[in-house]
């Protein structure tokens, strides 16, 4: 992985920012990119504010990579929007059904569509996309989360596709429940709305898994360093579920 350059998106916190340090151990050269620049400053490699929800974000999370950098190697699409503020479908917002296609989806597709013709190009590359346990088994009021992540792993799937020829790879990793900020958010809702503490929702998730806790960020970044390896250049168009052998 020595002098590879990897774009890894949602990487001021949580898996994005453990991944990245990963690769940057492993001797890539690493751009993050998010919304918060004070999140982003914090990590110590290079980064990029942008809103990736946009075409205009996307492009230029790439375009400065590209400069900064050099052409991009590694891909690492970690960035997304929860469902803590979701409903049950007929009581669901067409502007939450939206904000989270654009983001979860369409950042995505955006991404990847700049970038992966270079790596085909260039005959090497690796795409790591973040999808969830839920991108196999829908959640209750979650219809937007749930569909998106469902979206993601089928566009890993297509870009395994179209790019397997050229010796790239794409694939995306299925977490379960991880203690990160956004899932923070969801405990903190789940709570409220059932009158009960933030530590009890916690217990619960705990409880889904045999080893009877949560995933810790480090231990889905080590499955995308992986993937993002030479090692993992056999892996291609898979969903990888990191979920301590939980059965959701």
């Amino acid at each position: 992985m020595k002098g590879r350059v990897a774009l890894v998106t949602g990487g001021g916190r949580g898996i994005g920012r453990e991944a990245a340090l990963l690769l940057a151990a492993a001797g890539a050269r690493v751009m993050i990119t998010a919304r918060s620049e004070a999140e982003l400053k914090s990590v110590g490699t290079e980064y990029v504010a942008a809103d990736l929800g946009t075409p205009e974000g996307c492009a230029r999370a790439v375009t400065e990579t590209e400069g900064r950098l050099g052409p991009i190697d590694l891909l690492v699409v970690n960035h997304g929007i929860g469902s803590a503020h979701e409903r049950l479908i007929w009581e669901q917002s067409p502007e939450v059904w939206r904000e989270t296609m654009r983001i979860n989806l369409d950042g995505p597709f955006e991404l990847a569509r700049l970038t992966v013709g270079g790596m085909c190009a260039r005959g090497f590359g690796r795409v790591v996309f973040t999808s969830s346990t839920a991108g196999e088994k829908a959640e209750r009021a979650g219809s937007a989360y749930s569909a998106s992540k469902h979206g993601l792993i089928g566009l890993a799937r297509a870009v395994a596709q179209d790019a397997g020829p050229f010796g790239v790879t794409s694939n995306a990793v299925l977490p379960g429940w991880v203690r990160t900020a956004m899932a923070e958010r969801s405990a903190a809702t789940e709570a409220q709305r059932r009158g009960i503490t933030v530590e009890q929702v916690w217990r619960e998730r705990a409880a889904l898994y045999p080893p009877n806790r949560v995933l810790e960020p480090i231990e889905v970044a080590q499955v995308i360093a992986f993937l993002c390896s030479e090692a993992a250049g056999g892996v291609n168009g898979e969903a990888i579920t990191v979920a301590l052998g939980g059965l959701w």
